[in-house]
């Protein structure tokens, strides 16, 4: 059977799955709301609600698990409260303390640095916070893990939460001129 490979830029807001069987959760929106995929498909990986950009998705299991393994990078672009320093981007870039269901970890080592230029994304559903609370700065993480959160958390662990978080590359697949909510086929070779 041939498998069905898709990019979608997963807007703000939305869950990463098809179904919602949550009763505390009913008016949620999905991913089979933007996009006429064929019965089997599944999210390679999660973005959680409130953040946005690449998802890659399939109708192959065996693709699923090998995109999720830690084989393959993942970058993030994230908008911090505040202005990061070299040494906040170092301890992230060697690994941070962390909580993960129930537990402390320390984060795996990852690539990070700041970002000179601001990326230009799309307007955002919700508005972020303007200038008048202080300043925001850019930052990229790249990491072969993905904890629940573990971005948002890192972030947070060395003193500047995150505002947006935005997934921009997965391997060698970028997010690319994508807008919210548009999906391309793509070919996914292991």
């Amino acid at each position: 059977m041939i498998s069905s490979n898709f990019k979608l830029y997963k807007p703000f807001g939305y869950l990463s799955q098809f179904s919602n069987n949550q009763t505390q959760r009913k008016n949620k929106k999905l991913l089979g709301e933007l996009y006429d995929f064929p019965e089997g498909t599944m999210a390679i990986g999660r973005l959680d609600e409130d953040s946005e950009g690449l998802l890659l998705l399939t109708t192959d299991g065996f693709i699923s698990e090998a995109i999720r393994s830690q084989k393959y990078e993942k970058e993030y672009y994230v908008q911090l409260d505040g202005s990061i320093g070299e040494k906040e981007l170092e301890e992230l870039r060697m690994g941070v303390e962390i909580g993960v269901h129930g537990k402390r970890i320390i984060t795996s080592p990852c690539q990070a640095y700041a970002l000179t230029v601001p990326p230009t994304f799309p307007e955002r559903s919700r508005k972020i916070r303007d200038s008048r609370h202080g300043p925001t700065s850019w930052v990229s993480i790249t990491l072969t893990e993905g904890k629940f959160r573990q971005v948002r958390k890192m972030t947070a662990a060395v003193g500047f939460p995150t505002l947006r978080l935005v997934r921009v590359r997965i391997g060698k697949i970028l997010l690319e001129d994508l807008q919210p909510g548009e999906v391309e086929i793509v070919d996914l070779q292991l």
